[in-house]
């Protein structure tokens, strides 16, 4: 009896050995606090834990890892697993996919924002590029087209802006200083204070993120058509973490990302989007819309110059820059 109960336990040791073995946990960073801007990540963890009862778990932390400027350089030296980050944060380190930051691109929806953004990030640059932040691309974070909140007499044409410093990163920001406004970079959780203490007088965000950080709450005017673009915002993970799971929580993972983007999508366009108006209204901020003529205008003062400027920048680093603008464009061109 004593020689089989010592069998048994041996054996229930070794099973409860190889559990916790099994066992995977990997750290998210992100930041500011739960919004539709990380709707997809929170599904996606929601999912794996389920397809892999528990065993693979993503835990998400809202800036306790990293500052959002810092994501990509954490990933790089396995900091943490997976991670979030906005391309025109730091446009030197990933200059590939800051083709999807162009100005007046024309993307017409979540999805087909979505639709671009994979095609870009399964082309071979774009992947030689993330490699050298042992990065590895795992889905985007698509945001609809930016617009300004700002604070002061509203601007009623382009010449309007000249001299106004706005909030505006990426082609965003360069399409602004095109009209004479004075783009000033800085992280999204940073803003508020600088709008409210006129460091800055506006703030180019998606409409989540006006609510997320508060730049409506004392705002006076928002342009709802100026649509001068969008920025790209992966989530990344460290390559040799992805490597190194096993078949099945490497399928877990895989398998989850459209579903967490179909998430992503409906939230936005049917919690984010019907919260965004009624917000507007309650708070008496005065709605800009330019004329067709202002905008045709500052598109033709934007969209060409931005484009022609970052192909001759990018092809002299050695990156296929034509061949990425004009996949990007001639998608947009094909759904039209």
């Amino acid at each position: 009896m004593k020689k089989t109960l010592t069998h048994v336990a041996v054996a229930a040791l070794a099973v409860g050995f190889a559990t916790e073995t099994m066992a995977e946990e990997w750290n998210v960073s992100l930041w500011g606090k739960r919004r539709a801007f990380t709707e997809h990540v929170e599904k996606l963890a929601e999912l794996v834990s389920e397809k892999t009862g528990g065993e693979f778990t993503l835990n998400i932390s809202y800036g306790g890892l990293s500052k959002n400027k810092e994501n990509l350089d954490g990933i790089s030296i396995g900091a943490f697993e997976m991670a979030q980050f906005c391309a025109g944060y730091h446009r030197d380190k990933n200059p590939t996919i800051t083709v999807l930051e162009l100005p007046f691109l024309g993307v017409s929806s979540l999805e087909q924002e979505i639709e671009l953004s994979m095609a870009v990030y399964n082309h071979p640059a774009v992947k030689d590029d993330l490699s050298r932040w042992n990065a590895t691309l795992l889905m985007p974070s698509p945001l609809p087209q930016y617009n300004l909140v700002g604070l002061g007499d509203a601007p009623e044409a382009l010449h309007d802006f000249p001299g106004m410093t706005v909030r505006a990163t990426g082609g965003i920001g360069k399409a602004m200083a095109t009209v004479g406004a004075v783009p000033t970079s800085m992280s999204a959780t940073e803003v508020r204070q600088a709008l409210d203490s006129g460091v800055i007088k506006a703030v180019a965000f998606a409409p989540h993120a006006h609510m997320s950080y508060g730049t409506i709450e004392n705002a006076k005017w928002w342009t709802t058509n100026l649509n001068p673009g969008t920025v790209n915002c992966p989530v990344v993970v460290n390559t040799d973490a992805l490597d190194g799971l096993s078949d099945a929580h490497r399928d877990a993972l895989m398998s989850s990302i459209d579903e967490s983007l179909d998430h992503y999508v409906d939230t936005y366009n049917n919690k984010t989007m019907a919260a965004w108006g009624p917000a507007l209204a309650d708070k008496g901020i005065t709605e800009v819309t330019f004329s067709d003529d202002e905008i045709a205008l500052f598109k033709q003062q934007a969209a060409a110059p931005a484009a022609e400027a970052w192909i001759a920048e990018n092809s002299k680093r050695g990156i296929p820059a034509q061949e990425l603008y004009d996949m990007v464009t001639g998608m947009i061109a094909e759904a039209k």
